[in-house]
């Protein structure tokens, strides 16, 4: 039989056949997966094979993967632990405040995602607390992500009626992640107030939010509609990635890498003749973005 992970606490699986039901399961033996040191051999959103046993299921086999996204593993240098599999495409919710959202980690789950050849979304929630100087700073952050290709949304997570992620949410599995504290669970619950996730919140004196997602899990809010909640993330790392490779997933510059001097081996920093140096002068490369890849390129963790 075959299923879908839509669930993982650690040993065992709330794997959704394909009957509509919920079968809990386990692994049988060692699964490991080639072309990746992972801490976890299955993930949310895994196509599996189950044999059931006992009014229980036993996962035999993963089926091939189209994607994945990771974040580097907090116990295990140099291994990546998986968010979730098959996914149509990844929304990360970000806030100008109560917490405030870094570009820096909205690019790092951006470059994450594009490695994968994933579509990206930005939903920008707690509108309703924004002033008008936070409102034209979030208008210009939504100028550059939407010239890069990626779809943004602003919203409240208090309001009931959301069409506009209805409708990019409809037909597809979708990541959703972010920090702690921006409005994912709260976000869930109006979408499908079935689904009840538990929120909490902000403190006034941090302005950061607690944890209260504490592992991925995969609901379905209609027959070809699902979202992934996935725990609140301090930071993605970046997994198997060279410093060459790294500008390929900031589209902007990957449209120019290849005019550089010194070609796909062009760093973008101090090299002579640089065309994303050249963009960043004219306008033509956001400044945060640049400012963003130079980050990435000189975390060491990133060359792992």
């Amino acid at each position: 039989m075959k299923g879908r992970v839509m669930r993982s606490t650690g040993s065992w699986y709330d794997v959704l056949m394909d009957d509509g039901s919920i079968l809990q399961c386990r692994i049988r033996g060692k699964i490991r997966l080639e072309g990746i040191k992972e801490t976890n051999p299955v993930a949310v959103g895994d196509l599996v094979e189950v044999i059931a046993e006992n009014k229980e299921g036993i996962i035999t086999e993963i089926l091939p993967r189209v994607n994945y996204i990771v974040r580097q593993s907090v116990k295990k240098t140099g291994h990546a632990h998986v968010i979730a599999a098959n996914i149509d495409q990844a929304l990360v919710m970000a806030t100008m405040m109560m917490p405030r959202t870094s570009t820096g980690f909205i690019d790092r789950f951006l470059v994450a995602a594009e490695s994968f050849r994933i579509p990206q979304v930005i939903v920008f929630n707690k509108k309703d607390l924004l002033d008008n100087e936070a409102i034209h700073h979030q208008n210009s952050l939504i100028k550059i992500y939407e010239q890069i290709g990626v779809t943004c949304i602003v919203t409240s997570a208090l309001e009931k009626n959301q069409p506009d992620l209805e409708k990019i949410l409809s037909g597809k599995t979708t990541l959703i992640a972010g920090h702690s504290g921006v409005g994912k669970s709260t976000l869930i619950n109006q979408l499908a107030p079935a689904i009840n996730q538990k929120v909490s919140e902000v403190s006034d004196y941090t302005e950061k939010g607690t944890h209260t997602t504490t592992f991925a899990e995969m609901f379905q809010l209609n027959d070809t509609t699902f979202i992934i909640d996935t725990p609140g993330i301090k930071e993605f790392g970046l997994i198997d990635m060279t410093p060459e490779e790294l500008s390929d997933y900031f589209p902007e510059m990957r449209d120019l890498r290849l005019n550089c001097k010194f070609g796909s081996r062009c760093l973008h920093v101090n090299e002579p003749k640089c065309a994303i140096k050249d963009a960043v002068e004219n306008g033509t490369i956001a400044m945060s973005r640049y400012q963003n890849y130079l980050s990435m390129l000189l975390n060491e963790d990133n060359r792992k």
